[in-house]
């Protein structure tokens, strides 16, 4: 019972319950007809089953020290110049980005700039935020770059890469310097190049250095990446055990399943709707046609898709009314990768962003969020303008 004046309190059960009820219910009732939640889960479960892989080598890495050893050696690297280290932290977040995978840049790399930010005694958010922008805006140049690519691949009549380089590159210069002007004050001043720690377990952290290397370089010589990532996991698994060496998270935090639920709700949904009618209610908006105008048209219902619900669901929705021509699905791709900015939960990618570093900073700032927003509405404009430009310029 509420005393005088103390407001009844209201139950709101995570967002993650009534998500797994859609994925659940939408099947069983026939709203999702079997045949289309078949075709679903074989196009989606592989893009989560990715999801958990490559977080699961992060939180072993990062009991491994690896993150540490990372940020000592960009510490060293920048001598002491806040510009250097951020121009260092880009350079890896879109090298990281173009041959791992964007999620595996928000996850992967967070906890590492975190960690270099401290050491250098200067506001690890600035730093940060240049990952997140980079993990989305750089993810367009190769199929492993995005789990949108990797659905959108097979579907290019004149190759992925023949398309798509042009605006991946476009997209990246401008967002390098978009950042760089948002996070001049960051770039300011010196800090003290902190001292050299011995790893805890120089195996163990060698053992994660070399199998995330190998994890990269399988990727980009475009093997499975399903059996690439769980390679990975087992032996950083193994040599874990072996070394005895403690996890930093419980047993029971390794896997997001919490974010995997959510998405897959929203793969339910959008897939329910395809089969009632959504690619005929969807078409007239993106309209017709390869011209400029047609093109930033495709972009831009594609960005704010992708900010209303998610980058994924968007382009499973929106991926029917640009099959067959190449240029209007670059256009796409262009929208849902480089513009679901505004958001928290347009991309996957923030998501575990947001994860990892809340678990890593221990407080995140209560303007976390707002910084976000008001970072990515100032660059998801400018990066789908210029993809579109530059396969406006491709002809």
């Amino acid at each position: 019972m509420t005393g005088p004046g103390r407001p009844a309190r209201r139950f709101l059960p995570p967002l993650w319950v009534p998500a797994l009820l859609l994925v659940v219910v939408l099947p069983l009732s026939g709203a999702l007809p079997a045949a289309d939640a078949r075709s679903l889960a074989e196009l989606t479960g592989p893009v989560l089953g990715f999801v958990v892989l490559l977080t699961v080598v992060a939180e072993l890495c990062a009991g491994a020290g690896l993150f540490d050893a990372v940020a000592d050696g960009a510490a060293r690297l920048a001598r002491g110049r806040a510009v250097t280290l951020w121009l260092l932290v880009a350079a890896v977040a879109t090298l990281c980005t173009v041959v791992l995978s964007l999620d595996t840049t928000a996850v992967l790399l967070t906890p590492a700039v975190v960690a270099v930010a401290r050491r250098a005694g200067r506001d690890p958010l600035p730093l940060a935020l240049t990952v997140l922008a980079l993990a989305n805006t750089a993810s367009l140049l190769l199929p492993v770059s995005n789990l949108t690519n990797l659905m959108a691949a097979s579907s290019f009549d004149g190759g992925y890469l023949g398309v798509m380089v042009a605006p991946a590159v476009a997209v990246l210069v401008v967002v390098l310097a978009t950042l760089a002007v948002l996070h001049a004050p960051a770039l300011r001043g010196t800090f003290a190049v902190p001292e050299t720690r011995r790893a805890d377990d120089p195996v163990l952290l060698w053992t994660a250095a070399t199998v995330v290397v190998l994890m990269g370089v399988g990727f980009a010589a475009g093997l499975p990446v399903l059996p690439v990532a769980l390679g990975a996991v087992v032996v950083l698994g193994a040599a874990t055990a072996w070394r005895r060496v403690p996890l930093l998270v419980p047993a029971r935090e390794l896997v997001p399943w919490r974010t995997v639920v959510v998405t897959a709700g929203l793969f339910a949904v959008v897939g329910t709707w395809h089969a009632h009618g959504l690619t005929d209610l969807l078409a007239p908006l993106v309209g017709t046609g390869d011209d400029a105008g047609a093109l930033a048209q495709v972009a831009a219902v594609g960005a704010a898709s992708a900010n209303a619900v998610n980058n994924l669901p968007a382009y499973l929705a929106l991926a029917p009314t640009v099959a067959g021509d190449d240029a209007r699905l670059a256009a796409l791709l262009v929208g849902v990768n480089a513009g679901p900015l505004v958001t928290p939960w347009a991309s996957l990618a923030t998501l575990l962003w947001l994860q990892q570093y809340r678990r890593h900073t221990f407080s995140a700032p209560a303007g976390l969020l707002r910084r976000v927003v008001l970072q990515g509405v100032v660059v998801a404009p400018l990066a789908v303008a210029a993809g579109v430009l530059a396969l406006t310029a491709r002809g």
